[in-house]
């Protein structure tokens, strides 16, 4: 269903911080070219500065993507979130992204529930206390309410969401995203620059996971093996999913015999182990150098 994807950026992008960005040869006919060419998508300093230093404390950053909606992405988000806040010795924070669909509120249960501030921020919303979630649905004054934001106007929000929420010390960010590739995703991607990034998850159609509607041309498992990237699991079908997340409630909890529930437990394991190795190689790293420092 998933995929771990870390991977250097495509060499013919010129990269949204660049010089280059929207005027290089291989920026022509990407939608996002003027957002990059009039660097719309990069903080000032005294904004950079700020989101840094609210950055500093999350631990693990990892972004949730999907090609196309209805696949399943804030799904695997929600359950990702509430798995890795089973450790009630990690924090948790669940950020939604998707500014004109969010549909995390009524997966998590809070529905109806509203953001308030204090003096360090806005205060996410708790599903337990270390798992904290923040979404645009916190904000409308009904779920029916529909979100008609240009780029712009939803990068505004991001951005605020990132530097003005009080999410304390972090051990995992979990990001759902909105389906395809879009502002949203440009943006992000640059504002975390300051964050610890682990990496991406890209969730699949269900067609080409399911005995039902079996891949014809390899499916995840062919497109991860053309990547270099780990195919980090499949997940069956199973109705009680969107149920459980129509009820607001953990499809974890609700069904812990079903297959798809084994699954989903295998893959927030494997991106565990993936996030603590990676932290484990860049102390390795910070220790290493200053080993050779010199205090005088």
């Amino acid at each position: 269903m998933a995929e771990l994807a870390d991977g250097p950026r495509p060499q013919e992008c010129p990269g949204s911080s660049s010089a280059q960005a929207g005027r290089a040869a291989a920026c022509q006919g990407c939608p996002n070219q003027g957002i990059c060419a009039a660097g719309a998508a990069a903080p000032d300093p005294a904004e950079a500065a700020a989101l840094r230093a609210r950055l500093r404390a999350v631990r693990h950053a990892v972004l949730v993507l999907s090609g196309k909606g209805g696949v399943g992405k804030s799904t695997f988000s929600a359950l990702l979130a509430l798995g890795l806040a089973a450790d009630q010795a990690k924090q948790v924070a669940l950020l939604d992204i998707d500014i004109c669909g969010p549909s995390i509120p009524r997966m998590m249960g809070l529905d109806g529930e509203q953001v308030h501030q204090s003096g360090s921020g806005w205060s996410p919303v708790y599903v337990e206390e270390n798992l904290g979630v923040m979404s645009v649905g916190f904000l409308l004054s009904s779920p029916d309410d529909a979100v008609i934001w240009r780029g712009p106007k939803k990068n505004g929000l991001i951005k605020q969401f990132l530097r003005d929420v009080d999410w304390g010390e972090v051990d995992y960010l979990i990001i759902d995203t909105p389906p395809g590739t879009s502002d949203e995703h440009l943006s992000i991607v640059q504002y975390l620059g300051a964050a610890h990034v682990a990496g991406a998850v890209i969730v699949t159609t269900p067609q080409n996971e399911s005995q039902i509607f079996p891949p014809t041309t390899g499916g995840a498992e062919k497109m991860c093996q053309n990547l270099n990237v780990s195919l980090l699991g499949k997940v069956p079908l199973d109705p009680q999913i969107g149920k459980s997340c129509d009820k607001g409630q953990s499809f974890l909890s609700e069904a812990p015999d079903s297959p798809a529930t084994s699954s989903y437990r295998n893959i927030i394991q494997r991106i565990q182990e993936y996030c603590d190795q990676r932290n484990f190689q860049e102390e390795k790293i910070i220790y290493e150098r200053n080993k050779n420092v010199v205090h005088v």
